[in-house]
């Protein structure tokens, strides 16, 4: 007798076909890969097929592999990972695709496939800064408009490149350089060193 994860990776096997780089099971679920110039239509497929049947989209995000496996990864840097659910045949399916450039990574966008992933390929552009190709509105959403850099990327700094505060005299917003000095926090149990014991 067959197991529902097995009929499900059978029948994405099938909608797939040829396009399908790779499939594993992570944390329980299906994860497949997929190529940037077969993304979409295989999404639409994915979708439209009803051996597959997997009408929304639940999560869209971006993923930085530049330190994954500490250092060892030696694929593309930049990729966005769907979650799909179908609700006819209860399952859930990852979709992994790696944008093929890491200079300016673009992706096909998944709007008019499923409209929720509008916001999530915005969040994406925002703090990745995954381009999604024919997304009509794509602009920052959780930083400022005038924010500069991409905040989750491995290479951001984390005290940032600007920073804004209330200027009472020019009673406006102002930007201006970092001013956070870079210090060293040094736990009370290395620092004190009978931190802890009684008398």
């Amino acid at each position: 007798m067959t197991t529902k994860f097995e009929n499900l990776e059978a029948a994405v096997k099938n909608v797939l076909g040829a396009r399908l780089l790779q499939s594993f099971s992570a944390f329980g679920e299906l994860t497949v890969v997929l190529a940037p110039a077969d993304y979409l239509q295989a999404m639409i497929d994915l979708r439209d097929d009803a051996s597959t049947a997997f009408e929304q989209l639940l999560d869209l995000c971006g993923v930085d592999y530049s330190t994954y496996a500490d250092g060892a990864w030696d694929g593309a840097r930049f990729a966005a990972v769907s979650h799909l659910l179908s609700l006819r045949n209860n399952w859930r399916l990852r979709v992994r695709v790696f944008a093929a450039d890491d200079d300016m990574p673009l992706l096909p966008s998944l709007v008019e496939v499923w409209s929720s992933a509008d916001w999530y390929e915005r969040e994406a552009f925002d703090l990745f800064g995954i381009l999604f190709d024919g997304h009509n509105d794509l602009r920052r959403i959780l930083t400022d408009y005038g924010f500069i850099g991409h905040p989750f990327r491995k290479d951001f700094p984390v005290s940032g490149y600007v920073e804004m505060r209330y200027d009472a005299d020019q009673k406006r917003v102002i930007y201006q350089p970092v001013t956070i000095e870079p210090r060293e926090n040094t736990p009370r149990v290395i620092r004190e060193e009978h931190y802890g014991m009684k008398g």
